[in-house]
């Protein structure tokens, strides 16, 4: 136990115990929002709700989630790497067989493209601006995340929060005019199927009185948790996976030649990427050493007794997803090895407690968006391992960071190899 501020902490790294606060579903560990900077950025949607607020958003979101909509997204995926990746191949073609290229950045680039598309049509150009504020939002919130909030100073007009209300209000200004544009147009060109057309729709009045629906505020709020989560946590993913990859050749071969298979020197369909079972492994792998969420929080919300301790209510659980991903007792003795074979039977068999992953969290409240993360990672590493060959650069410095999701401090330079004869 640790004290932030006038807040009492409990470090929760026991599995059995973390298990059993992520499987509750009776709302005794609602999620702990105490950074108003956070839920800014967030918005009040599926990711920081409780109660029946969250049944209700999960009603109208999970539509959009589905592995025959998913499937449809891979074709749009697929397009987005593939832009990439004739980027790549042009400054291949002016520098000649080798070029260097800084992969973190691009991953970024790529992401928010896929997101922009996913998640907003033909209104991409307008996600894309709204995905470059969203940006900064971010910053300025982990900026706050290490400061114990006193109660009302996020209502002062502070340099930083009268920066962050401009940056609020533009990206709410930018998402409202989408959205009303969308339902100007919906009996010309129906809602679309994008993320937010499915969403839409699954608000649309005529529905019935029995149907969900989100206000306004509401949608706004959804679509800024699909553009943080769908895009930050998938590039830190190809970049580690990427890093990964580049430091362990051997694999590298072996994924190449399961895509080969799998693929046929096709652009990756959606049941091509379900048989790339290495590839899958090598991501659940970089998942567990690199994943982009080190920790999560809930809240006690009422007292109640934990591991023979009893807890009062308010009492903040802080899971560390980082360490409990290299624990031993948990992994076995070569927890701190890269060995993707240890999910040769998936998840759940991969270590001594079952789904001991927790990188999208478990229980009712798992990340929503983690078959997208997953299909995406997959069509864009299969792409790449169909073009090129790749080692790490002289220049890359190994300094993981975490800016509320971990990167690269340095960025990840790598040295591409066309495999075009």
């Amino acid at each position: 136990m640790y004290w932030f501020g006038a807040r009492p902490t409990i470090c929760l790294a026991d599995v059995s115990m973390v298990r059993q606060v992520l499987s509750d579903r009776t709302g005794m560990y609602p999620k702990n929002v105490s950074n108003p900077y956070f839920a800014r950025l967030l918005g009040k949607g599926l990711v920081l709700t409780d109660g029946d607020e969250w049944k209700r958003h999960r009603k109208v979101v999970h539509p959009a989630f589905n592995m025959d909509k998913l499937k449809m997204m891979t074709v749009t995926m697929s397009d987005c790497a593939q832009s990439m990746i004739s980027e790549w191949e042009s400054e291949l073609g002016t520098k000649g067989d080798i070029v260097e290229i800084e992969l973190s950045r691009r991953f970024e680039e790529l992401t928010a493209d896929v997101i922009s598309h996913t998640a907003f049509g033909s209104s991409y150009k307008e996600g894309k601006q709204v995905f470059l504020a969203q940006r900064e939002l971010q910053f300025l919130a982990f900026s706050t995340f290490l400061s114990i909030q006193i109660p009302g100073s996020s209502y002062l007009p502070t340099k930083k929060n009268l920066k962050t209300w401009s940056v609020d209000k533009k990206v709410r200004s930018m998402l409202t005019d989408i959205i009303k544009s969308r339902l100007n147009n919906k009996d010309v060109a129906g809602y679309g199927n994008d993320l937010l057309g499915l969403m839409l729709e699954a608000c649309a009045p005529e529905h019935g009185e029995s149907q969900p629906q989100l206000s306004m505020d509401e949608i706004i709020a959804e679509c800024k948790t699909f553009f943080f989560a769908g895009h930050d946590t998938t590039s830190h993913l190809l970049t580690w996976t990427m890093f990964l990859l580049s430091t362990h050749p051997e694999w590298q071969e072996k994924l190449r030649e399961e895509v080969a298979m799998e693929c046929d020197g096709k652009v990756p369909t959606g049941d091509m990427l379900n048989k790339l079972k290495l590839v899958n492994m090598f991501l659940l792998e970089t998942l567990r050493l690199y994943g982009p969420v080190a920790f999560i929080q809930r809240r006690v919300n009422a007292e109640l007794e934990l591991g023979g301790i009893t807890v009062p209510e308010g009492t903040v659980l802080s899971i560390p997803i980082a360490t409990i991903h290299r624990d031993k007792e948990v992994w076995g003795e070569d927890a701190d090895i890269f060995k993707p074979e240890r999910f040769e039977n998936g998840v759940s068999k991969a270590g001594k407690y079952p789904n001991a992953l927790l990188s999208f969290s478990s229980g009712p409240r798992a990340c929503i968006g983690q078959n997208f993360a997953m299909i995406e990672a997959k069509a864009v590493i299969a792409m790449i391992l169909q073009r090129f060959s790749f080692t790490l650069s002289p220049k890359y410095v190994h300094a993981p960071t975490d800016v509320i999701t971990l990167r690269p401090k340095y960025g990840l330079p790598m040295i591409l190899k066309s495999l075009k004869v």
